[in-house]
């Protein structure tokens, strides 16, 4: 079996994806949301980070971070981002998946598959092909059939600061023409 070693970067970039146990549809519920949303919030007032890009579908999130310059410790970040999302979004109602033997064992809850997908952003044309994977993804799972119509991205905040236009990859305004599907290597989003 190979060894996984992390890429610690001070100050890096760094694209992520986190998935639900047993891949179940709940990220997009209001309740995930909120729960999801504060957890970001309180771990960001202790331990900094920018977010850059996100995603939320209903069984996994894209997010691209980049850290402070004299930090690279993004695990710790996600791992209480996780536990905290899952203590609020039990509380608040939301429904766990069934937890293996070894969970139980490991006292975890069946709401974060264990690991997530980490990869350091080399250069600013990994980092805007990132930034294309990020909000195309609804449409390539079709959730949404243009980006802007998809509500749980960065996508309007990308419009706003003039990187994308409005109908970026939008079939609403192509007249028939088809989007240009961003290309993303497997080995930079481990799909």
């Amino acid at each position: 079996m190979p060894e996984y070693r992390r890429n610690f970067v001070p100050g890096g970039t760094f694209f992520f994806t986190l998935v639900t146990w047993d891949r179940q549809s709940i990220l997009i519920e209001e309740a995930a949301r909120a729960a999801l949303h504060r957890a970001f919030d309180e771990v960001h007032a202790v331990r900094p980070f920018a977010i850059e890009a996100i995603v939320l579908l209903p069984n996994h999130v894209h997010t691209l971070w980049t850290l402070p310059k004299d930090d690279a410790d993004f695990s710790t970040r996600w791992q209480v981002i996780k536990a905290k999302f899952s203590r609020r979004f039990s509380a608040a109602g939301g429904q766990e998946g069934s937890a293996s033997p070894s969970r139980v064992c490991h006292g975890e809850r069946a709401i974060w598959q264990r690991r997530f997908w980490e990869h350091t952003v080399r250069d600013e044309r990994e980092f805007e092909i990132l930034c294309h994977y990020i909000h195309y993804n609804p449409v390539k799972h079709g959730h949404a059939a243009c980006p802007h119509s998809w509500p749980y991205s960065s996508f309007q905040k990308f419009v706003n600061m003039n990187r994308y236009e409005p109908d970026w990859n939008c079939v609403c305004s192509l007249a028939g023409k088809s989007p240009t599907i961003p290309d993303v290597p497997s080995q930079i989003t481990g799909e």
